[in-house]
């Protein structure tokens, strides 16, 4: 028994869809080997049964020979038995390699979309990666699989063509002849399905997208109105992609009608060959018997080779799609010499900005452009699309430091983080540090604890979509406070919890961090009011620092911001 998936997947070739492919074969190779043979040895079995029953009948029924009878009874008995046996382990490996395959790309997307961080939903589009992982992988792993059986189909057509020739040298020729050409009638077909299929796949991940942005959107929609607007949009996009849909399996239908009109034309052909040869005295009654045996099995090869080459086409479109995310490059890259690590509970310094932050303090950002503020916290994570060296923890630059340093001591959680689905309580401590419980009562999340019936071992479901706006924001923020890093970033982690809950979190914010690093962006009083310092940010840059009553006061720009918040929330 296998275990999957395998502990590591290994490094991909990504040049070209062949290339995956391929790279994905080799890794494989053992089980697709020996799914081949037992493929090989399983349709042989098929292929030689039509002669054994020909010689049956010709040696023991016509020549009234009872022990000849017994003796290739028993053989077709055996045979059949062999074909059994085979047959199930062809399965058995066939499985194996789908899900192997299959299993492997999800390995190599997932490492590449935690490779890509902060920079994947900038370069690929949601829908693009729930393609891959919904209905690519299994287009591979039908490669991998159909392998077998067409390895299968190849030696027994060559084994059907040997035994014909040996018994007509016209009924041989024409089968070694008239297959390949039934495979040259309907390759013409095969490059416009590729083509088709690859734009179908595109428009469905466009939708796929689309669909994830009004569902993850839904809520301001109805605030303003839009959910009719894009609702008519995603109607225009569903029926684009129906019919690019309806278009690949029109031409998928005449290439499947196509697999049975052919083959079943030239096995009339061979039929009628063997019953004339049969006439004429060229071959005897058996052997007669054993051509419509022939005939009827060689429909398997033929349908297989064609199913092989569809599932190719459609593998090689999937293929190029998983090429295309495993080939995109994060926006900071590892350093080639990365420098010594600061000391702890270092001084965080942006010099873009002008932001410095004391080692312990709980510092907010107020800003005029909510963007502004938004991309300062992306730079002091290393979360940014453009990293420079302005960004420095104890005087050491954040790009000059191993990522995974970096996201070891510099936590950012912003207003887009999600919950996992799985037990609140792993979702809640991922890193296995313990005071979930802490975290959650300075999150003033308690109620929500109190509410689910099981706890801290329910269920989340996908995104944490069964609980409510401010329940989600506040289990984010427990998780973040639960991450306990040396510097956590918080963005606006109150934004979508009422005034009292607010002044609750604030409370107890401090407390919490006591000794650590937090930055807050944020435009609420109720915060502000509760921080070490303030730092107003205008165009990108500090223009004033101070607590929130001196910045009041002495700062009419601050003020404004401030009380415009105010208004609005009221």
């Amino acid at each position: 028994m296998r275990s999957l998936p395998v502990p590591d997947p290994g490094v991909a070739d990504h040049r070209t869809p062949d290339r995956f492919l391929w790279w994905l074969a080799r890794g494989q190779q053992a089980t697709l080997l020996g799914g081949m043979l037992f493929g090989i040895v399983w349709m042989s079995c098929q292929a030689v049964l039509p002669a054994v029953l020909g010689r049956a009948i010709d040696r023991g029924v016509a020549a009234r020979d009872e022990r000849q009878l017994l003796l290739w009874a028993g053989v077709m008995l055996a045979v059949g038995l062999l074909q059994a046996v085979t047959g199930i382990m062809r399965h058995r490996f066939a499985v194996t390699n789908w899900l192997t395959a299959s299993y492997r790309v999800v390995q190599l997307t997932t490492r590449q979309a935690v490779r890509l961080g902060g920079s994947l939903p900038r370069k690929v589009s949601t829908g693009e990666v729930i393609a891959i992982g919904t209905t690519d992988l299994s287009h591979i792993g039908n490669v991998m699989d159909v392998t077998a059986r067409f390895a299968g189909a190849i030696v027994s057509f060559l084994l059907v063509s040997a035994i014909l020739l040996t018994t007509s040298v016209e009924l041989g020729l024409v089968v070694l002849v008239g297959v390949p050409l039934l495979m040259l009638v309907m390759g013409p077909l095969l490059k416009p399905l590729q083509a088709r299929s690859a734009t179908e796949r595109q428009m469905r991940s466009d939708l796929s997208n689309t669909g994830t942005d009004i569902v993850g959107g839904l809520r301001v929609l109805r605030g303003i109105g839009g959910e009719g607007v894009f609702l008519e949009r995603y109607r225009r996009e569903s029926q684009a992609t129906r019919a690019a849909a309806v278009e690949v399996a029109r031409l998928q239908s005449v290439l499947d009608a196509l697999q049975v009109f052919l083959p079943g034309t030239f096995v009339v052909l061979v039929v009628w060959l063997g019953a004339r040869s049969a006439v004429a005295g060229d071959i005897t009654a058996g052997e007669l018997v054993a051509f419509y045996g022939y005939s009827a099995f060689l429909l398997i090869p033929l349908r297989t080779a064609t199913e092989f080459a569809n599932k190719l086409i459609r593998g090689r479109v999937a293929a190029g799609r998983v090429c295309h995310v495993l080939s995109l490059d994060p926006d900071v890259v590892e350093p080639a010499s990365p420098a010594p690590a600061p000391p702890a509970l270092s001084e965080l310094y942006d010099a873009r900005s002008g932001l410095r932050v004391r080692p312990g303090s709980l510092v907010a950002v107020v800003s005029e452009q909510p963007d502004d503020s938004a991309h300062l916290a992306d730079r002091l994570g290393l979360c940014a699309a453009e990293q420079d060296d302005e960004v420095s923890l104890g005087g050491v630059p954040l790009t000059s430091l191993p990522h995974a340093l970096v996201r070891e001591r510099v936590v950012v959680s912003d207003t887009g983080a999600a919950l996992f689905a799985g037990r609140l309580g792993d979702r809640l401590d991922e890193h296995g540090r313990g005071g979930v419980e802490e975290a959650i009562a300075t999150a003033s999340a308690d109620d929500v604890l109190a509410s689910l019936p099981d706890g801290l071992d329910t269920v989340v479901t996908e995104r944490g979509r069964s609980f409510s706006g401010g329940q989600r924001q506040r289990l984010v923020l427990a998780r973040a406070l639960a991450c306990d890093p040396e510097v956590l970033v918080l963005v606006e982690p109150t934004s979508a919890v009422d005034a009292h809950t607010e002044a609750r979190i604030a409370s107890r914010l401090r407390a919490h961090r006591a000794g650590r690093t937090t930055v807050v962006t944020t435009v609420s009083p109720l915060l502000l009011d509760a921080v070490d310092e303030v730092a107003f940010l205008v165009d990108g840059r500090v223009v004033a620092t101070g607590t929130h009553e001196e910045l009041l006061a002495s700062v009419p720009a601050y003020r404004s911001v401030v009380v415009r918040d105010v208004e609005v929330s009221a």
